[in-house]
């Protein structure tokens, strides 16, 4: 995401590398080219205007240190002001009432059914909630059937009644059928129109005065760009919502609607979906967003997607296999199971700093570990514990189960060799930093090289 904007950025904080001193016709030459960068990502032409010269005037009233560089400044001008553009802090979700309500507005297409089972996900694994997820699109096809089937992969209950054909009669049975069963949040996916119309405004309008909701966002495609925030507004107008879940921003997105919403409508951009699986929904952080935008990573964001994968329990169980030489093809299965779940590979890497740029126009396959687990996994438990009984029959075995090759094979065997002999020398010297190290030096995730 953001790529074609962090580009324009970096051309023209480059242009300031060369100049000795800060002046104001090199502020406002970078101003300009702000504006034009943000016209270029499809935000509408006076908010970036408005945006550039907050920029602007931010640098003329700076105090220049003689040790910070005019481009060092501008960049960090510009993610103070990126940051505050796109509403300072993270907003959270506001949760309250027995059971909290969440009613889910947009159009259709937008993704509101996705990021309803998403959003329960989120609530379930990360706030401890017991979501009801409740499907009250009763014109679309398969709508209800959609939502059953991502109240399953999700873990969350799920309410439905096929035959009524009122929504608000639906949410309100729903309500009652949640405070009966326990579920603390009530998230209400509504139906949705190709456009803007009365109907669909007034029906929403309708669930919302029944349920009362103490959160109301509104889901949209940030893909459409400026259009996204021209219904952003026209929903504002009639239902008032709280809080924005932007969708598609791992698509060929511009960003102007990630960086506009907030300034057009002044309600933030509360949640971000960043791929298809069920997990890619982040919490929208506009000053981590700015690092971003302008090159400068999001370890933050790394680190927390990373605790949220790797629990102390089993971090402890495998420093202690570590400590006796034992780790064997089991627990590598485990850890390249575990970092799978934090999310696509080049969004991951994209948030080390300096990655970001380095990968752009860079392929990187989002199922990248699974040659590597068909070969672990087209081996007998016993092989996985005790890699030292893999002889050539076993490997030739091992290659037609998994349909690779057995040099990709015997290569995962050497390297994965190599790997435990750096732990035992880890160990030896008292250097127990455990798996991070081991696997900064040997390039990738889990430490392997991809078979290719």
């Amino acid at each position: 995401m953001f790529d074609t904007l962090s580009d324009r950025f970096e051309r023209t904080f480059q242009r300031l590398r060369g100049e000795a001193t800060i002046t104001e016709a090199n502020i406002a030459e970078t101003a300009k080219e702000i504006r034009r960068a943000l016209v270029d990502a499809d935000v509408n032409y006076t908010v970036a205007k408005r945006f550039a010269n907050r920029v602007k005037e931010a640098a003329l009233g700076r105090d220049v240190l003689t040790a910070v560089k005019p481009g060092q400044l501008l960049v960090k001008i510009t993610q103070e002001e990126l940051a505050a553009f796109m509403g300072s802090t993270h907003s959270g979700l506001n949760i309250k009432g027995k059971p909290a309500v969440i009613l889910m507005s947009g159009l259709q297409g937008s993704g509101k059914t996705t990021h309803s089972a998403k959003l329960a996900l989120h609530l379930r694994t990360n706030m401890g909630k017991r979501p009801l997820l409740v499907a009250c699109d009763v014109y679309r096809p398969a709508a209800i059937d959609q939502l059953e089937v991502m109240a399953k992969r999700v873990g969350a209950d799920v309410f439905t009644q096929r035959e009524q054909k009122d929504p608000v009669e639906i949410a309100l049975a729903a309500m009652r059928h949640a405070r009966s069963h326990g579920n603390d949040v009530v998230i209400v996916d509504t139906a949705g129109r190709l456009a803007v119309d009365e109907d669909m405004m007034d029906e929403i309008a309708r669930i919302k005065q029944a349920v009362e909701p103490s959160e109301t966002l509104f889901v949209v495609d940030a893909m459409t760009g400026q259009d996204a925030v021209k219904t952003a507004q026209a929903f504002h107008e009639r239902l008032a919502f709280d809080g924005v879940i932007l969708t598609k921003m791992d698509g060929d997105t511009r960003g102007g609607a990630a960086l506009s919403i907030r300034e057009e409508t002044g309600k933030p951009v509360k949640f971000i979906g960043t791929g298809e699986k069920p997990e890619a929904l982040e919490p929208f952080h506009p000053d981590r967003m700015a690092q971003r935008i302008l090159g400068m990573g999001d370890v933050v964001t790394l680190v927390e997607k990373a605790q949220a994968q790797f629990d102390e329990e089993s971090a402890k169980k495998l420093e202690r296999k570590i400590r006796k030489n034992s780790f064997d093809f089991e627990d590598f299965l485990e850890q390249v199971q575990q970092v799978k779940k934090m999310g696509n590979v080049k969004d991951l890497l994209a948030m080390v700093p300096g990655m970001g740029k380095a990968m752009r126009g860079m392929d990187i396959d989002d199922d990248a570990f699974k040659h590597i687990e068909a070969i672990i996994r087209s081996m007998t438990p016993q092989e996985r514990q005790h890699p030292d009984t893999l002889n050539g029959s076993r490997r030739s075995r091992i290659a037609a189960g998994s349909g690779r090759n057995v040099q990709e094979v015997n290569q995962l065997i050497k390297q994965f060799g190599e790997m435990k002999k750096m732990m035992k020398m880890m160990n030896a010297s008292g250097n127990r930093r455990g798996l991070s190290g081991m696997m900064s030096r040997t390039g990738i995730p889990g430490g392997m090289k991809m078979p290719r």
